[in-house]
């Protein structure tokens, strides 16, 4: 039946709104209850005449009309309304509203809230020691829109601890409790809103951009604010200014063509601007005039909505425009609940009950609430029926309600709780408060904020005001459609707003001047590599880590030593088995022919021992190649040096003899002879051996060989060797064997063999000769070739060493055993012939017959 009746109310309103006719709609901004709540709005603005050049407090004129405040205004009186015809949330109660228009200005707002805090009936503020039992006309307030005003208000409630709950101001500072303890709000702080720019950057891969705001606590907080977070995440301000706000006394244009020359001078093409409605008029108003280069505008809450700005003409000239609004719920009844109350603003009928009703609320104190709101039409308020802010009035009032409810600790029955509340027993109930509006669950967290969504709107132009388009959603992160954006740019291209070209990989960041987004790409040099994208410096490999050069990340280094599988080793093992199967050959004649008189000659057991030793001398070979070990270190040089001190100390009596038999008078050679024969020759290789053994026991203790890895000697590859503490006793390791080579070399150098004897002096010669020219050589080659490649050069040395004595001293006597064995005689070898003795007195008799 209410149906037909609101709908046939609702075009007459239509109708004879058309015709002009004064509305009482400024009546419908005050309803008695039994808590009565307040409202600060919008409901005009001052203009640009300013309030700065009053002289006197007097009350400013507000003029132009905010359809905007009015429909926020209206969502509170749904809500209260809604609030009053439940039976669950307030039963038995009944709120009431006082509502008041800010005119956007601080001073405006101040006589509402003076009268807020006023005495119930009454309008005068008592000064009390204590204010604990004082009962203001208002348990809370709802409002005001915008930071600058809620910095004012929210320190004047806050002395009284009374609940003020902002639909609008986002300034981080009103978080701080200290400052601002009774202060809520039913949207987030800028600092959320700031941190989805900044993701909103970084997604289009904006790193060089503009920064500006209003000259005013809004802006400069939020600046400072985005400055931070930006820093944070690699994006550079390439210029960041204040933007002033419009004043009738005072010459802005100068300013604003300042601020706007520095951001066309800095070439970047994004520009944030953190500014409240009318710092935007003002520099766009002037960027239009100058036809200044269209540019990505990413713009904050309090002007993306904004009539003021999105009504002015030109303005789709000045670039694509992005920004945040918070997301609430649909209130789906609130365009009917408009129509409605407009269309009973226009009955003569119902405006004479309301005025009977309403009275006693001294509007001959704060005069009348929104004289403009009387002579609007549906078309004046039908473009922000929807506003994103709407809910936040609407969740605003169900906020302070649920607290209510929770301190009368009301229940299905009613409200046990029969003493007035007053407004510091409310606050203690809205701390840490969930409470239902529209839908949804929402929370108070411990700053008075609570946690809601922003969609990214972007303006579409379709007419001479844009339309707010979604393009993607912040809840925490970032999610962008992009195929729904529409650049200003041609070919609609992405625009590019970067100081300096990304860096490929494996290059880093060399900033220029004082900018981190202007640099130069360097690369990355072998052994460092680029860690991550924005990094300033190259990041060094750890020590077992190497990498090329531009690399992006280390590889492990591989160990590096002389393996058995490499060529060189391959080599030396072919030559190692050539001289260990001619060693053993040579044993084997040795063995079989030990009586005859070659063998003899050659020492006979001595003989043999020597090839032994030469032998162990091939197999010590073994040790060098292979993964280095502590025992494998201090191995090496004893058993290949002990076994060549064996070898040579057996040529060494073959040389003295040779020596004795060939220099020295027959009765001398004789008794020498067999001391250099049977067990005191044996002595001879035992006392040299010991000498040996005794240095190489020295240098093991004293400068014992440690395996170490050498991270840095080549360039991809672990280097692991066995490190010579002491090149100088590394040398007198060698000192014995090349003493006894010497003096081998010295007793047969000069010895001259007989006719029809065997030349045994010549093999020892060839053979120390060959020794020496591989050791001398084995010296600068050790000191030049590569680590790695050390022992090779060791084992070579050896080999050739072990190759030397055979090809100069054994295998010549195994060639006369083998091919010639008829000259295996005494008399060849042993020098025992029929004419040996004679030759050598005849020689003695004629030395002594010549002359002195």
């Amino acid at each position: 039946m209410l149906g037909p009746a609101v709908l046939g109310l609702s075009l007459w309103a239509v109708l004879h709104l058309g015709t002009g006719a004064p509305l009482c709609l400024s009546q419908q901004l005050r309803m008695k209850g039994d808590y009565v709540l307040g409202g600060l709005f919008p409901l005009s603005e001052a203009g640009e005449a300013g309030l700065g050049s009053r002289t006197q407090p007097s009350s400013p004129v507000c003029t132009r009309f905010s359809s905007n405040g009015l429909l926020w205004a209206l969502a509170m009186k749904m809500a209260v309304e809604e609030i009053n015809n439940r039976s669950d949330l307030l039963p038995g109660l009944r709120l009431g509203y006082d509502l008041f228009d800010t005119c956007s200005e601080p001073v405006v707002a101040m006589k509402p809230s003076l009268m807020f805090l006023a005495k119930a009936d009454s309008h005068d503020i008592a000064a009390y020691s204590n204010y604990t039992q004082y009962q203001p006309r208002v348990l809370a307030v709802i409002g005001p829109h915008s930071s600058e005003l809620a910095v004012v208000t929210g320190k004047f409630f806050g002395f009284f601890l009374m609940p003020q709950v902002s639909y609008g101001a986002s300034m981080e500072l009103l978080s701080a409790r200290e400052t601002f303890p009774s202060f809520f709000r039913t949207v987030p702080s800028d600092r959320v809103q700031l941190t989805a720019a900044v993701e909103l950057l970084q997604e289009f891969g904006w790193n060089w951009v503009a920064a500006l705001g209003s000259d005013d606590e809004y802006g400069r907080q939020g600046l400072g604010i985005f400055s931070t977070l930006a820093a944070a995440h690699s994006i550079c301000i390439a210029h960041e200014g204040l933007v002033p706000l419009p004043r009738a006394d005072g010459p802005l244009l100068g300013k604003v063509q300042d601020v706007l020359h520095q951001v066309n001078q800095s070439s970047v093409q994004v520009v944030l601007l953190f500014a409240s409605a009318r710092a935007a008029h003002a520099l766009f108003s002037y960027s239009i005039s100058s036809k200044l280069s269209s540019k990505v505008w990413v713009a904050s809450e309090a002007w993306l909505t904004s009539d003021l700005v999105m009504g002015l003409p030109g303005m789709a000239q000045v670039g694509t425009v992005l920004g945040f609004l918070q997301r609430g719920a649909q209130l789906h009844k609130f365009s009917q609940y408009v129509k409605t109350h407009l269309a009973l603003a226009a009955d003569p009928v119902f405006c004479a009950a309301l005025g009977k009703r309403e009275q006693g609320l001294e509007e001959d104190v704060v005069g009348r609430r929104c004289p403009q709101c009387d002579c609007i039409t549906l078309q004046n308020v039908s473009t922000g029926l929807n506003h994103h802010q709407t809910f936040s009035v609407y969740a605003a009032v169900y906020s302070v309600a649920q607290a209510l409810h929770n301190t009368l600790q009301c229940n299905a029955s009613g409200c046990p709780m029969q003493d007035p509340v007053k407004p510091w027993q409310l606050l203690e109930n809205m701390y840490n408060l969930t409470f239902h509006a529209g839908g949804l669950t929402l929370r108070f967290n411990s700053n008075g904020n609570v946690d809601m969504e922003y969609d990214l709107k972007l303006w579409v132009w379709q007419g001479s005001v844009p339309e707010l388009h979604d393009v993607g959603r912040f809840n925490g992160s970032l999610w962008t459609d992009s195929l729904k954006i529409r650049w200003h740019t041609s070919n609609n291209q992405k625009p590019v707003s970067q100081c300096s070209w990304q860096c490929q990989e494996g290059q880093v960041r060399r900033v220029k001047g004082f900018h981190s987004c202007c640099y130069d790409c360097v690369d990355c040099k072998a052994g460092s590599y680029q860690k991550s994208p924005d990094d300033l410096a190259c990041s060094f490999c750890n020590q077992d880590e190497w990498s090329p050069e531009r690399s992006t990340r280390c590889f492990r280094r591989r160990l590096r030593f002389l393996a058995w599988g490499e060529p060189a080793v391959l080599l030396l093992l072919l030559l190692l088995s050539l001289a260990l199967g001619l060693v053993l050959a040579a044993l084997g004649l040795f063995i079989r022919h030990r009586d005859s008189p070659l063998v003899q000659a050659s020492g006979g057991p001595l003989a043999c021992f020597g090839l032994v030793c030469l032998g162990l001398v091939c197999l010590s070979v073994l040790l060098f190649p292979g993964q280095p070990s502590p025992a494998l270190c201090l191995a090496q040089q004893p058993s290949s040096h002990l076994p060549l001190t064996g070898c040579l100390s057996t040529l060494i009596l073959q040389a003295a003899e040779i020596f004795v038999e060939s220099e020295l008078p027959l009765s001398w050679a004789d008794r020498l002879s067999g001391c250099l024969r049977g067990p005191w020759a044996w002595l001879v290789v035992l006392l040299a051996m010991l000498v040996e053994a005794a240095l190489c026991a020295w240098y093991l203790v004293a400068f014992p060989p440690e395996v170490v890895t050498d991270w840095h000697m080549l360039p991809t590859e672990a280097l692991v060797h066995c490190r010579t503490r002491s090149w100088v006793s590394f040398g007198l390791v060698h000192a014995t064997n090349a003493t006894l080579a010497f003096l081998c070399f010295l007793g047969t150098f000069l010895v001259q063999s007989r006719p029809g004897r065997y030349n045994r002096a010549r093999g020892l010669t060839f053979a120390m000769l060959a020794y020496f020219i591989t050791w001398v050589s084995f010296v600068p080659l050790l000191a030049n070739v590569q680590v790695v490649l050390r022992p090779a050069v060791q084992m070579g040395a050896l080999l050739l060493c072990v190759l030397g004595i055979l090809a100069a001293f054994h295998l010549p006597r195994c060639y006369l055993l083998v091919r010639q064995p008829e000259l295996n005689t005494p008399e060849f070898f042993l020098g025992r012939g029929p004419g040996d003795a004679r030759d050598r007195n005849d020689g003695d008799t004629g030395n002594q017959g010549k002359p002195e």
